[in-house]
């Protein structure tokens, strides 16, 4: 009850407002953009409690030039889509006689350097880089296998000590079990000897 009736008295005080502004602001100088549009609305509006009443004509106009704004920033936007699609199109054409232009020269270029290794023509600048990083693979396997080496070597080291270790407490609890086995076969024996001197 309390919105409906907050609702038409915000309609009838915008109704009011939006004629007594409409004369006020078609004389100022106006400035097109949405954003001066929006603050126009904004300022002209009158004010209810924390509410800003706004005519609908108003807002009818701003519906309609943000549409026309929209509209015209599409046709914007499309006609600069079409002019990138263009532009990409003979980059495109640029760029395959670039790299026709580049295919010659570096035909040229390999003709003139070119070595010959195992049977294939190679540069002599990755022919030389080639047996570098070879060589450099090489190094790097043989230190990693020195590497694996060395670490297998002292896991078998550590792992025969904890077997050692493993064996002399196994050892030790073997005869510790059969101590214990013995003195309670002599426990048992004692007791049926007790049990027989009663009989």
């Amino acid at each position: 009850m309390k919105k409906s009736f907050f609702s038409f008295f915000l309609v009838l005080f915008l109704s009011g407002s939006v004629f007594a502004q409409e004369e006020v602001s078609q004389e100022k100088e106006k400035d097109n953009s949405i954003n001066a549009q929006f603050t126009e609305m904004i300022d002209d509006a009158n004010n209810y409690q924390e509410y800003k009443v706004v005519k609908q004509f108003k807002l009818t106009q701003l519906q309609k030039n943000t549409v026309q704004e929209l509209e015209s920033l599409n046709k914007t936007i499309k006609a600069s889509s079409d002019t990138i699609q263009n532009q990409r199109k003979e980059i495109a054409k640029l760029q395959q006689k670039l790299d026709g232009t580049n295919e010659d020269l570096a035909s040229i270029t390999q003709e003139k350097d070119d070595i010959q290794f195992l049977g294939v023509a190679t540069n002599k600048g990755s022919y030389q880089t080639t047996m570098w990083v070879i060589i450099l693979t090489l190094v790097l396997i043989l230190l990693f296998f020195i590497y694996k080496f060395k670490n297998s070597n002292v896991l078998t080291k550590e792992a025969r000590k904890n077997l050692a270790e493993n064996e002399a407490d196994f050892e030790e609890f073997r005869k510790m079990s059969l101590e214990k086995q013995q003195k309670l076969g002599r426990m048992l024996q004692d007791e049926k000897n007790k049990q027989a001197n009663k009989s």
